[in-house]
């Protein structure tokens, strides 16, 4: 498991795609964007997995927080479904989508949205956290994907 690092790649699936890997867009920036890794139509009222094509590596004790971009509420009535999506370190190369980062969108208009492939979704914030001093130890190791922890 990566103890220092804090980096993101490509998924195999999409070494050949022609998607950008996250990035901040000022120099002050705390967010990554991540961008739709293809075009899609959002139903009006639904959700919709969007795909990133990215997968992140950091240490151990950091989650990688998922939030919308401040915009997409506004100008195109999109939120995230989960609220914050929460990415944990043993996410990164599971079994299952190779640590794939998927980005939940409802469409909370009466009419479809177009997300478009290159597009700026949502901000990912690397985190911190802190684990209570006599938590019991847990072996379970994940080996799924989106949603997979018990």
């Amino acid at each position: 498991m990566n103890k220092t690092n804090r980096f993101f790649e490509k998924v195999s699936s999409y070494q050949n795609q022609g998607i950008n890997l996250p990035q901040r867009q000022t120099k002050f920036s705390a967010g990554y964007d991540f961008e739709a890794a293809q075009s899609m139509e959002i139903p009006p009222q639904t959700f919709i997995l969007v795909p990133t094509g990215i997968k992140a590596s950091f240490p151990w004790n950091e989650v990688l927080l998922i939030y919308v971009r401040s915009s997409l509420p506004l100008k195109k009535q999109l939120t995230l479904a989960n609220g914050v999506g929460v990415v944990d370190s043993d996410y990164y190369n599971n079994l299952q989508n190779e640590g794939h980062i998927f980005i939940a969108l409802y469409n909370f208009s009466k009419n479809p949205v177009q997300v478009c492939k290159g597009e700026r979704i949502a901000q990912g914030i690397f985190q911190p956290f802190f684990q209570i001093t006599q938590e019991k130890e847990n072996n379970f190791a994940r080996k799924g994907g989106f949603g997979s922890t018990k």
